[in-house]
């Protein structure tokens, strides 16, 4: 019988690492996986920053638990890869250290770079036209979002000379670790496109020099473009010391968690669709060629697999609405539910019975909460349409209201969101009849059938939902080491374990609350804006930073 491989891959979150050991042989199994967690940094001006040290400490510690935890000797570890965030700006210099902290893909204070640089001129969707006609035609894309990477980097270059003279290299999160790893500058090819100066056309494929000189980026400061499944260098012996690894184990390029997620969740045919819930959210399907919807900020990025694009589009507070609900509405209930389960009262053990608390409170509201409608925008909002200064709030409060129904209200407005995405998509492409649902909001039942409902569709889940990332990198690596010919053997190895069924009775509630949550947006464009700027110029001064923590 043949020998499994054993490879290590790194899910590389907005609040904290996943590090998972996989066995590789018939299927890619999990045999231990640790977590630990790390701060994003929220500033005043709509800052958004991380520490690159916290993750690579986070991704040392975790490596060491591991194999602590398996007995596994490090020798036998073949290879290593990572699933990663994405649109994040690390400036780093020749050896590889941070000029400053990176920058997240939340962060959304280069707004007057974004206007500098695009939103000028005659325009289309607030892009200048001529801009946005040369952009769509070499990237496919437009970066028409503050939150867009050219214009973090632009956005150091104005307001951090000093820094901006140290930069090297431009590097995204796993490049980043991967450099700490291997010493090498890289960009995978799913990062580079979503830095947005990429050339997608035929033959021409690469740093696109002509999207450069528009945006004014420096060429020298991008590294060299490969393959996710490509060998990118071995690890050093001083990252190894650190580890707990062997130098010298292979380092495969990867991917961000919009390529890979689709890949852990065996949604890699063409017309496949998946719904993601972590710490953001979103709605994927595989197409075969360049696509984009400027209007909606809806675009079909690069993925891992060759000559596939992933039509893509993102809610970055999906699950994180749902750790605010858990934080803000249902924690101080907690107590009054332990006395219900009789547990015993350690953090584990309030924060197990927390969620279960929520799911029970979720299941016995009734659907559409009583009419209250909750909106899932706590950092803005990106697609359908771009506006940093929406917000999350709830409507149609009444005196019956209870915190009840604020908290199924939550949840469905995460999933009338999925569903607005859904729509938004067959605007332009196919999408499939039955979703894989996967992330962390795909662990409950209750959550699922909800998102059944509210979308109007049948929902299947895989094994272990949460680690839907991890596997895609391990897949990577398998392929990386010839173990297996493509990414496309995803689909066969992660079959679905349960399905969910829309209920009929339930969809005139959905359709007509959906209805309203659409409007809700229209409706408060200029209160939104008038609440921002109000809160900006009058709101008592705050501290200079505030942390998130998770894990």
């Amino acid at each position: 019988m043949k020998e499994p491989t054993y490879v290590i891959t790194y899910d590389v979150g907005t609040t904290g690492v996943k590090t998972c050991l996989f066995e590789i042989g018939e299927v890619v199994r999990l045999t231990a996986a640790a977590m630990r967690g790390y701060e994003l940094y929220v500033l005043p001006d709509g800052g958004a920053e991380q520490e690159p040290a916290e993750w690579w400490e986070a991704m040392c510690a975790s490596t060491r638990e591991v194999l602590d935890a398996s007995g596994m000797d490090p020798t036998r570890i073949s290879g290593v890869s990572f699933c990663s965030q994405m649109q994040g700006v690390v400036l780093v210099d020749k050896d590889g250290e941070p000029v400053r902290r990176a920058m997240s893909y939340m962060d959304q204070r280069a707004r007057e770079e974004l206007k500098k640089g695009l939103a000028h001129g005659p325009q289309i969707a607030g892009a200048n036209v001529f801009k946005l006609l040369k952009s769509l035609q070499i990237t496919g894309a437009v970066a028409a979002s503050v939150k867009d990477p050219v214009w973090k980097y632009k956005w150091v270059q104005a307001h951090e000379p000093e820094n901006f003279k140290r930069v090297h290299k431009w590097l995204d999160v796993k490049e980043f670790l991967i450099c700490k790893m291997t010493g090498e500058f890289v960009m995978t090819q799913d990062s580079a496109f979503a830095a947005l100066i990429y050339d997608i056309r035929k033959g021409k494929e690469g740093w696109s020099r002509e999207m450069c000189d528009m945006l004014g980026v420096n060429m020298n400061h991008l590294a060299p473009i490969k393959q996710s499944t490509d060998k990118v260098g071995e690890i050093t012996e001083k990252a190894a010391s650190e580890l707990g690894l062997k130098a010298g184990t292979a380092v495969f390029g990867g991917g961000g968690d919009a390529s890979l997620i689709g890949v852990g969740a065996g949604s890699t045919a063409l017309g496949d669709t998946h719904i993601y819930c972590g710490t953001s959210g979103w709605v994927s399907t595989v197409v075969d060629k360049s696509i984009v919807d400027a209007s909606a900020m809806v675009a079909a990025i690069v993925g891992a697999q060759p000559e596939r694009f992933n039509y893509f589009a993102e809610l970055e507070t999906a699950g994180k609405c749902l750790e605010w609900v858990k934080d803000h509405l249902a924690l101080d209930e907690i107590d009054i539910y332990l006395e219900k389960k009789h547990v015993a009262e350690s953090q584990e053990a309030v924060y197990t019975s927390l969620y279960d608390y929520m799911a029970k409170v979720i299941s016995e509201v009734p659907a559409g909460s009583n009419g209250v409608i909750f909106t899932p925008w706590l950092h803005g909002n990106r697609c359908p349409f771009e506006d940093p200064n929406a917000r999350g709030m709830f409507f149609n409060i009444s005196l019956e209201t209870g915190k009840t129904e604020l908290i199924r209200a939550v949840t469905e407005g995460v999933c009338f969101h999925l569903r607005w995405f859904l729509e938004t998509e067959e605007k332009k492409i196919k999408t499939s009849d039955t979703i894989r649902f996967v992330g962390g909001g795909a662990l409950s039942d209750v959550t699922c059938q909800i998102l059944a409902d509210c979308i109007g569709r049948k929902v299947e889940t895989v094994d272990s939902p949460q680690n839907v990332g991890a596997v895609g990198a391990a897949v990577v690596v398998a392929v990386g080491l010839g173990l297996l010919p493509s990414l496309d053997e995803a689909k066969r190895m992660v079959p679905a374990k349960k399905t969910f069924t829309p209920n009929p009775a339930v969809k005139p509630i959905y359709d007509r609350n959906y209805a309203v949550f659409q409007e809700l947006y229209k409706a408060n464009k200029k209160n939104f804006a008038a609440s921002t700027a109000n809160f900006k110029t009058k709101s008592a001064p705050g501290p200079a930073v505030r942390k998130l923590t998770g894990a």
